[in-house]
């Protein structure tokens, strides 16, 4: 399908974060890499160790949780409601109801994927998670 007149018809908050095997691990580690560069970086510095992870423990939670954030818009077709993902960061600008609710506007379905026409020409490119006939 391409081309679709479509109907806006939700903005929807922020989704929860991607499972991922084992991201307790993963995190610790990344925790304790980032500990040791703040160590070195300062100086080796003995009597910091918790400063530095604590610090370190900050930025890694942080980076995670920006990189994890995503979003969602749903959009009408032909009575059929698709729900497309996509990460705000990489959003090219497009901001949380940019596109109002009950909107018309173009849609291209490709794959899984849903191409969003804004207002600016440009396009919000999603990634199909859910169909709702």
């Amino acid at each position: 399908m391409s081309g679709l007149d479509g109907e806006v018809t939700v903005e929807t908050e922020p989704l929860g974060d991607s499972p991922s095997p084992d991201p307790t691990a993963d995190i610790q580690e990344a925790i304790r890499r980032r500990a040791e560069q703040i160590y070195v970086q300062s100086g080796r510095i003995p009597g910091h160790d918790v400063e530095n992870w604590t610090r370190a423990e900050r930025e890694i939670l942080e980076l995670e949780a920006r990189q994890n954030r995503r979003a969602a818009i749903v959009v009408k077709v032909h009575g059929v409601q698709y729900v497309g993902e996509y990460q705000p960061e990489y959003a090219d600008g497009y901001i949380p109801g940019e596109i109002g609710a009950g909107s018309s506007v173009d849609v291209r379905l490709q794959g899984d994927k849903m191409y969003v026409k804004r207002s600016n020409g440009k396009e919000l490119e999603t990634r199909i998670v859910r169909k709702i006939e």
